[in-house]
Parts: C-alpha cells; structure tokens; sequence
C-alpha cells in the first residue's frame, strides 16, 4: 500500500452534492458514489483503489495545495 496521507475535504453549500471516487488501473472506473446534504462535510482520502474524486454541486474543497470553490 502506498502512504495514504493525501486527504480532501468536501462541504456542501447545496443539497445533493455527489462525490465520486474513481479507480486507478488502466481503465478509469467509478466505485463509490455519496451524496452530501447541504453544509455536510466528507473527508476523502487518496488510497491504492482511488487515484480521483469527482465533486458535482456547489461545494468548497480543501487540499494541501488551498481551497477550490466549485461553479454552479
């Protein structure tokens, strides 16, 4: 297993913010999909199984690398 120290976190400014982890491998797959109520935050971890995460909705992301405001 590789260190899994990268982390994000998610917080919802709407209802139904989706987050999607995807696979890594040769073919990009989904494997896990969460819905987030309004002000609800998920942390999210890059592992082995997951090398992306897909946000849909309007939503602030922390990273180590600052804060991303989604469009919507």
């Amino acid at each position: 297993m590789q260190d899994s120290s990268e982390y994000i976190v998610i917080k919802a400014k709407d209802q139904g913010v989706q987050v999607i982890g995807m696979t890594r491998g040769q073919d990009t797959k989904f494997h896990h999909n969460e819905k987030l109520d309004k002000n609800e935050v998920m942390i999210c971890q890059f592992t082995d199984h997951t090398s992306a995460i897909k946000i849909r909705g309007k939503a602030t992301i922390l990273t180590k690398y600052g804060t991303v405001e989604t469009d919507q």
